[in-house]
């Protein structure tokens, strides 16, 4: 049981360490991220909780928490084919930065341990995460990306899929309520 805390704490841990990174880089450099930054930032977030979602379909033991994952994947491909399509319109590159590297790599990393788990283990410790994420998420789109977006289309995306990202909050808590 403590092993399983002690995963679970390290996992939301490093969801929270992303999304910390893209405020302590604005506050390091003094400089808002830029609109293909905030674009790289948003698809890397996306791809973070899709790569998590697929681990999930396939190893939850929980009929909730694979249905969960079937809809982390299909939403944040979603919302990841707008964001595409609207760079290609506006011909914007989404450019990398050290915050969409770093979610990237504690994506890989959370991915990893959640892999060492299985049935009930698994289960608790995606919900878990996934709570945390999308807190996290929320944060960062409401107090970094939105106020930084000077391009309207691109703030309109991410305006338009901030409901989206409530509501798998919302969902993911109730997931973690019936796993008690």
């Amino acid at each position: 049981m403590r092993k399983i805390i002690a995963l679970t704490l390290t996992i939301t841990t490093t969801a929270l360490a992303a999304f910390t990174a893209v405020r302590a880089q604005s506050e390091k450099t003094s400089a808002a991220p830029t609109d293909p930054q905030i674009a790289m930032i948003a698809v890397t977030a996306d791809n973070v909780d899709i790569n998590a979602g697929k681990s999930a379909a396939e190893k939850a033991s929980n009929p909730r928490v694979k249905e969960f994952a079937d809809l982390m994947v299909r939403d944040h491909t979603s919302v990841n084919n707008q964001a595409t399509a609207l760079a290609k319109k506006l011909n914007v590159t989404p450019e990398e930065s050290a915050t969409s590297r770093k979610l990237n790599t504690d994506g890989e990393k959370m991915v990893a341990k959640l892999k060492k788990l299985s049935g009930a283990e698994f289960d608790k410790a995606y919900i878990e995460n996934e709570v945390s994420y999308h807190e996290a998420v929320m944060k960062v789109v409401d107090d970094t990306l939105i106020p930084n977006t000077k391009n309207a289309e691109l703030k309109a995306l991410l305006e338009s899929a901030r409901p989206i990202f409530v509501s798998h909050l919302n969902h993911a808590k109730e997931v973690q309520v019936s796993l008690r």
